[in-house]
């Protein structure tokens, strides 16, 4: 299912579903590749009673980042965990502001998060910091992915935010809607 946007909505808030979607490909290939390289770390250390180097190290760097660029994905097809107890007791009139109250402060939560994202990031390119490890990996590699998936998911939010206020279709939890049809029109 994909969320509510017609070709009335600005090619931007269309864009960003774009983005959102690759952003679920490229985290299911991350962890599909974690899968496989853990396989290959059980093969070598059971088979072949070999040492392994580098898998649990790229193992983890994957589900980190698979976790960072998934995010818009998921806030896309609303599958965050939330308590949707609040929205359903209240009226419809009043689902719309209190999914734009929860999305803005969502946004700038995630804006505090990407600015210390990115200054983490900028430090370890800067100070060329490596990994404390065999591999000695650059971290600005790995970690360039927590100001770019929390920036991703601020365009995310964003794009719902302004679907919110400009009045799209809303679901039971005061969230546009997902799917072929709303199930409320406000």
């Amino acid at each position: 299912m994909t969320p509510i946007v017609t070709r009335e909505h600005p090619v931007a808030i269309r864009y960003i579903g774009h983005v959102s979607t690759l952003c679920g490909i490229a985290a299911s290939l991350m962890i599909l590749a974690s899968v496989l390289i853990t396989c290959q770390m059980i093969f070598v250390r059971t088979v072949l009673n070999r040492s392994t180097v580098w898998q649990t190290e790229v193992v983890i760097y994957l589900m980190i980042a698979a976790t960072l660029i998934g995010l818009p994905y998921v806030q896309k097809l609303r599958g965050h965990v939330g308590v949707d107890l609040l929205p359903t007791l209240l009226p419809a009139s009043f689902r719309r502001a209190l999914a734009g109250i929860t999305l803005a402060v969502t946004a700038a939560m995630m804006a505090v998060m990407l600015f210390y994202g990115w200054e983490m990031w900028y430090l370890a390119w800067v100070r060329n910091w490596k990994s404390e490890t065999v591999m000695a990996v650059p971290l600005w590699i790995p970690w360039l992915f927590v100001p770019l998936g929390f920036g991703l998911f601020l365009l995310q939010l964003a794009a719902d935010l302004w679907l919110t206020l400009r009045g799209a279709p809303m679901d039971e939890k005061g969230l546009p809607a997902i799917g072929p049809e709303p199930l409320e029109e406000y």
